[in-house]
């Protein structure tokens, strides 16, 4: 947790990645993953794999029998990384792309499905790019990246796509951010004037990562602006930037880090609540699957059901008080039951 994010990923990351090649280690860890996350209070997930198409396969198989209703993405990337986790060519990546999309349509999974995954603009080329617009078009997917993570991530960015006016440009040129194509994008922790209103406007949602972000020294995003906005915001754990599936961590850390940018970035910009993070991680992310996240009429039956009796109190506390508890101080304990899709998973 010393590095910042380019770093981050040449030390840690890509070496890690490089082991999913081998099945058998892409067997156990997303046995570990899949089982991690079933037990924790997600209902419903969009996960980046990595760039090999079999060990993607595997990791959609096991999410399928977990129950849990996932979005899969293979990794996209044909520059900047090493050799050893690098696609051959552009072609090649939208080659193994569209086989992968061909081999999962045979399987008709039922909760599975796939997520186009450009990593993000500096591991994709121009030409890799365009594929991709041509595979979205064709298959009708939605869209997962990142945007604005790190200061040196966007200068870099503005010297690879001298032609893009924001980062979130060089994803809309190629048709890959909102509009008719569901986008959810990470991160956005610099994201100017110009790209938070490209953000709202083509209804792009933003995966709040605030563990993530404070790991690499990345910064605070920018939360309540977006809130304020308008914009669609859902928290994400970003593992293994992050180092928990635990969704009421997430919420912890969102309003933590929501109070630091407050005191030391514009007081203007009130804290995140209680009741916001708590909306982020149902409703708010939720909306990106549909009616998702609501007990509302007409909404998909998905719930958590918990139990506090660990979390002992000398007083007597409402409902609002004994969740807001539960969200600063439970993990997996206190996680009774999980339905999904009116499915009881256990």
């Amino acid at each position: 947790m010393d590095l910042e994010l380019l770093e981050w990923l040449e030390t840690n990351t890509f070496p890690e990645e490089a082991k999913f090649a081998s099945l058998e280690y892409a067997e156990k860890s997303y046995r570990i993953f899949t089982n991690n996350l079933k037990r924790s209070a997600t209902t419903r997930a969009c996960v980046f794999a990595t760039i090999h198409r079999d060990a993607t396969i595997l990791l959609m198989d096991r999410l399928e029998e977990s129950g849990l209703v996932t979005m899969v993405g293979k990794v996209n990337m044909d520059r900047n990384s090493p050799d050893y986790l690098r696609e051959e060519s552009y072609q090649v990546s939208a080659d193994e792309t569209v086989k992968w999309l061909l081999q999962t349509a045979n399987k008709e999974y039922r909760n599975t499905s796939p997520i186009l995954t450009p990593r993000f603009t500096p591991s994709c080329t121009d030409m890799l790019m365009n594929e991709l617009n041509k595979i979205q078009e064709e298959f009708n997917l939605p869209v997962q990246s990142h945007l604005s993570e790190n200061p040196s991530e966007r200068e870099w960015v503005k010297e690879l796509c001298p032609w893009a006016e924001t980062y979130a440009d060089a994803y809309a040129r190629f048709n890959l951010f909102g509009k008719e194509c569901p986008t959810i994008m990470a991160h956005c922790v610099y994201s100017d004037d110009k790209e938070v209103k490209m953000i709202r406007d083509r209804g792009v949602f933003v995966a709040h990562c605030p563990e993530s972000n404070t790991n690499l020294s990345s910064g605070i995003a920018p939360v309540r602006r977006f809130l304020n906005e308008g914009i669609h915001v859902g928290l994400g754990s970003d593992v293994a930037a992050g180092s928990s599936e635990n969704l009421f961590f997430s919420m912890t850390q969102a309003i933590q880090a929501s109070k630091l940018s407050w005191r030391l970035l514009d007081s203007s910009m009130d804290p995140l609540t209680i009741e916001e993070v708590f909306y982020m991680a149902t409703k708010g992310g939720g909306e990106f699957f549909g009616k998702v996240g609501s007990f509302e009429p007409g909404y998909e039956f998905d719930a958590v059901v918990l139990d506090d009796s660990r979390l002992e109190h000398p007083q007597e506390l409402n409902v609002k008080q004994r969740l807001e508890r539960l969200i600063y101080f439970s993990d997996d304990r206190e996680i009774h039951a999980k339905y999904v899709r009116g499915q009881k998973i256990f």
